[in-house]
């Protein structure tokens, strides 16, 4: 892992301060990202491959994106999300919503859709991010996953636009609103 260390000299009513951020380029976090306490990496977060993510790994199946995307969960447009948030207080909601999501996964896509933390990263960059949000159409979303969205369609489950009728009791926003 290359590392880079920037110092940065402060002087503040007098009193020198000495400060230091790291860094790293490392083959399991391609993309770089900043070491925030030792053995603790934060990954730089990519909106467009987010964006790309949130389509091939059928997150769009269930969750609806700039009027995009099935109905039986959440919708997660950054309308629907707190003005500022934290990456981990996305993922402790998405942790209260495991049981339901997971059972979704398998009975959407045939299984739990697996992620790694750099891909979590760059998907929570894309929903909130509006710019990236507004370029979302159903031309992003992959042949295989609109193959399962027209199916389930057809058998009257939510389909590209959703129904009425979806799983989730909460139809409500990924904040509970």
């Amino acid at each position: 892992m290359k590392r880079r260390i920037a110092f940065g000299l402060a002087i503040l009513g007098g009193i020198a301060t000495a400060g230091a951020v790291w860094t790293f380029d490392s083959p399991a976090y391609g993309q770089g990202g900043a070491v925030v306490a030792p053995g603790l990496v934060v990954p730089h977060m990519n909106p467009q491959n987010g964006k790309k993510l949130f389509a091939s790994k059928g997150c769009v199946v269930c969750h609806q994106v700039n009027g995009v995307g099935g109905t039986d969960a959440p919708s997660l447009d950054i309308t629907t999300m707190e003005p500022v948030m934290s990456p981990f207080d996305f993922f402790a909601k998405m942790w209260g919503g495991a049981e339901g999501m997971i059972a979704m996964q398998k009975g959407e896509l045939g299984e739990q859709i697996k992620f790694d933390g750099q891909e979590l990263a760059d998907i929570v960059a894309f929903l909130h991010n509006r710019a990236a949000e507004q370029t979302f159409s159903e031309a992003d979303i992959p042949d295989n996953i609109k193959e399962l969205m027209e199916g389930d369609e057809d058998s009257g489950g939510m389909g590209m636009k959703g129904d009425e009728g979806g799983m989730m009791e909460n139809k409500g926003d990924m904040m509970g609103k």
